[in-house]
């Protein structure tokens, strides 16, 4: 039996990226330690291994100064384990951030001086500043465009920035993070409410204009919003880009703040066990956010500092490449049959388009640009599977740069794909786009079932034919050595097409 430890081949399998060498980020906050291991150091970050644990660091500094002899025990002990880890997955660089707890410490050399003995490789210990510097480049991240307030609430801290043209200026500190006010407002969500309102009336937010975005980061905030996702029974249980409006933001929190318990809220039995109680203390800090701000609407975001940290180590053509589109050739680079047929699908697609006069926005372009990219990924699976196990690889897979509508564009013009128009793999996704984007996202899996009876997922054939119209009629033109290719499956798969599409009639010519 090979040996898993110290083992001298190569472990890597090969549904990785050739050539690709892990980077990690060792997040040593002040209600966890958390280690993520992403596949590369890329605009798109696919992780690896994602653990963390909870060691409460934060816990009683704001009374005491110092970290606990306990809770440094705990954490060492976690770290331990994830260097181990870090070493047996081959990791080229660990980055070590430590926020809030660490820096305000009194024996923070101490402990400094453990991870690095254990990790061999030095600790950066953010300010408060680079803190919100680098959450609000995790924002900018995971979604491209965004323009707003960035919040990142942690154990000890709230760090706040302003986003404009995927820059970030006026980055400040707050000692506002749910264990420092659970402490300070003795458990009460109410107390805990007022600190924050005093605090904040002193704060960036206090000079912005009504009818903005706010980006909310951290684990207690994501806790609070698949909570919410539960209540509303939201069709898709993904918190990265997730959209609510401020009021009605203000009002679910404030239903949680006035619970009788900080353990008996609604929903408080999902919560696990360590923020089970500080979901309350968020609740709190959420509403009072989003009232000094005069915010529109809350977007969620899952990447944070450490994401945002390897960002910022991206030169800047790096940080212009779109996660989304590169996310998405990735997967087409490890499960398509071949990757370059989907660029015969993106030219294929979009000569129907423009010989039917169809107009496209840019956005529309690149979602249709990542699902041509996306369209066999499922070829391995069982045929009577293919659709649903598709659905879910893009619905809920780790792509980012792409909202919760998009996603469930890409979801829907998958399952037609595998599953014809009667499909109702993405059913459940359909509420979460419009009519029209549901209407757009059918017709191109219906063309990607024309194309591929042509093709067999094989590059070199697509490009040799073109659409036209005749009237309201849609012509299929293939070359003369294709003639072969005009058989009843393919003369099928067009006319289903048409119908979808609207055409009054279909044929294939050849010449």
């Amino acid at each position: 039996m090979v040996q898993f430890w110290g083992v001298d081949a190569d472990p890597t399998a090969q549904g990785r990226i050739k050539g690709a060498r892990p980077v990690a980020v060792l997040d040593i906050g002040s209600n966890s330690v958390r280690l993520v291991v992403y596949e590369r150091h890329a605009r798109a970050l696919t992780p690896l291994y994602n653990e963390k644990s909870s060691c409460a660091l934060g816990r009683g500094i704001a009374k005491s100064g110092r970290l606990s002899d306990a809770s440094m025990a705990t954490a060492i002990d976690a770290i331990r384990r994830f260097a181990m880890v870090a070493r047996m997955m081959r990791v080229g660089k660990v980055h070590i951030l430590a926020t809030s707890a660490v820096r305000e410490a009194s024996n923070r050399k101490e402990f400094v001086a453990a991870v690095e003995a254990v990790m061999e490789t030095s600790v950066n210990v953010l300010s408060g500043e680079e803190e919100a510097h680098f959450a609000a480049l995790g924002v900018v991240a995971g979604i491209p465009g965004f323009s707003g307030i960035v919040g990142d609430l942690g154990g000890g801290s709230l760090e706040l920035s302003a986003i404009a043209n995927g820059a970030d200026t006026n980055g400040e500190s707050h000692e506002l993070g749910v264990i420092r006010l659970q402490d300070d407002a003795d458990g009460s969500p109410v107390k805990a409410a007022e600190l924050v309102r005093a605090q904040l009336s002193k704060s960036i937010l206090a000079g912005t204009s009504p009818g903005g975005r706010f980006a909310a980061i951290g684990g207690t905030w994501r806790s609070l919003a698949k909570l919410h996702q539960a209540r509303t029974d939201y069709a898709l249980h993904m918190v990265q880009n997730y959209v609510v409006s401020a009021a009605e933001m203000i009002a679910f929190c404030q239903s949680i703040v006035d619970a009788d318990s900080c353990k008996n809220y609604p929903g408080s039995g999902s919560v696990s066990s360590s923020r089970r109680e500080l979901v309350p203390i968020g609740a709190a800090v959420m509403a009072e956010v989003l009232k000094a701000g005069h915010f529109e609407s809350i977007v969620f975001s899952a990447l944070g500092v450490r994401e945002g940290y390897l960002y910022g180590k991206l030169d800047q053509r790096e940080r212009s490449i779109d996660p989304l589109i590169q996310g998405a050739e990735e997967l087409s680079v490890l499960r398509s049959r071949s990757p370059a047929h989907a660029n015969d699908l993106i030219e294929f697609t979009g000569q129907y388009l423009g010989a039917a006069n169809i107009l496209e926005t840019p956005s529309e372009f690149r979602l249709r640009t990542v699902v041509c990219l996306l369209s066999d990924i499922g070829w391995r699976s069982h045929p009577d599977y293919r659709g649903p196990q598709s659905v879910d690889a893009v619905a809920y897979g780790s792509l980012t740069g792409v909202d919760h509508p998009g996603r469930a564009f890409l979801a829907q013009a998958i399952a037609v794909r595998y599953d014809g128009l009667k499909s109702k793999a993405a059913q459940a996704l359909v509420s979460l786009g419009t009519p029209e984007q549901t209407a757009r996202a059918r017709l191109i899996g219906a063309l990607f079932r024309v194309a591929y009876p042509m093709t067999a997922a094989m590059p070199g054939i697509l490009p040799r034919t073109r659409f036209s119209l005749v009237d309201t009629s849609l012509v299929l033109h293939l070359p003369t050595d294709f003639a072969f290719l005009n058989g009843d499956h393919l003369r099928n798969r067009l006319r289903q097409f048409a119908e979808a599409a609207g055409h009054s009639e279909s044929r294939i010519e050849i010449g």
